[in-house]
C-alpha cells in the first residue's frame, strides 16, 4: 500500500511538471521576461522543466512496477499515469487558460477513462 501511494504521489508531481513543460510555454508571452524569447529559448526552458518531470516519473515507474516489487503491472501504471495527466491538465487548463471551457463531451471522455481504469484493474 505504501509503494502504491508513493508511486501515485510521484506521478502526480511528475505530471504537474510535464503539464507546465508541455503547455505552460503557451502563456510565456504574457510574462514580461519571456517577451523576446524565441522558439529555441522556449524549448530550452521547457526541457528544463521536463527534467524535473523525468526525475520524478522514472522513480515512480520503477517503484510501482510489479517486476521491481511494486503493486502495479505495466498496463496499470500507464492507465494511472494517463488519468493523473488528464486530471492535472484539466485543473491547469481551467486555471491558466480562462478561455477554455469544460464541456459535456469532456465529461463523457472522462467517463470512458474511468471505465478504462475499471477494466485495466479488473482481475
Amino acid at each position: 500500500m505504501k509503494k502504491a501511494l508513493f508511486t501515485i504521489i510521484l506521478l502526480i508531481l511528475s505530471n504537474t511538471f510535464m503539464t507546465f513543460a508541455w503547455y505552460g510555454h503557451l502563456k510565456f508571452k504574457q510574462m514580461s521576461w519571456f517577451n523576446n524569447l524565441g522558439l529555441i529559448g522556449v524549448i530550452l526552458v521547457s526541457w528544463g522543466i521536463a527534467f524535473f518531470e523525468y526525475s520524478l516519473q522514472v522513480p515512480a515507474n520503477r517503484l510501482g512496477y510489479s517486476e521491481n516489487g511494486g503493486p502495479f503491472n505495466l498496463w496499470q501504471l500507464k492507465v494511472i499515469q494517463e488519468v493523473i495527466t488528464l486530471v492535472i491538465f484539466t485543473v491547469f487548463s481551467l486555471l491558466f487558460f480562462k478561455n477554455e471551457v469544460l464541456k459535456m463531451n469532456h465529461f463523457i471522455g472522462f467517463l470512458f477513462l474511468i471505465l478504462a481504469v475499471y477494466f485495466i484493474f479488473k482481475k
